[in-house]
């Protein structure tokens, strides 16, 4: 699978490549995403909402306390935060084999917590780092064939 690695210099850029990604989002994928409080992660995946047709980036908040924030659209897009779940169980009681069907996309903050759950789904990943006051480096892996990223 392809990797890229792209520099982001204002939340405004992550918005925008986030749009880009979910403009070719097809259904049927799971986007695994990691970082550090801060780094980006729900203006990526306001982009994306907004890019799949699923939500205008101004509804799209991060479900921290509510664990997942469903938004219907062209796709159906699921947003998870994993950040509060402390065992792989309890993650798999919010449902996740029934989230990932052919016609939505699974976003999962704080993936790497619930690595062991969704590994078999293959998901495209994407790690997100500070790398200055307002930039940060985006690295997106396993991309499938169908997904183009904008360099």
């Amino acid at each position: 699978m392809r990797e890229i690695t792209i520099t982001s210099h204002s939340p405004e850029q992550t918005i925008a490549l986030g749009r880009a990604l979910g403009r070719q989002l097809a259904g049927g994928e799971v986007i695994a995403i990691v970082g550090p409080l801060g780094s980006g992660k729900t203006h990526l995946i306001k982009g994306i909402a907004e890019g799949a047709g699923a939500a205008d980036r101004r509804e799209v908040n991060s479900p921290t306390f509510v664990l997942v924030n469903h938004y219907a659209g062209r796709l159906d897009l699921y947003h998870i935060d994993a950040y509060r779940l402390d065992l792989i169980a309890e993650f798999e009681r919010l449902g996740f084999d029934d989230l990932c069907y052919p016609e939505s996309v699974v976003l999962i903050e704080w993936a790497d917590r619930v690595e062991p759950a969704i590994a078999a789904t293959n998901p495209m990943r994407i790690t997100l780092a500070h790398a200055g006051p307002r930039a940060r480096t985006i690295r997106i892996a396993d991309l499938p064939p169908h997904v183009k990223v904008p360099e």
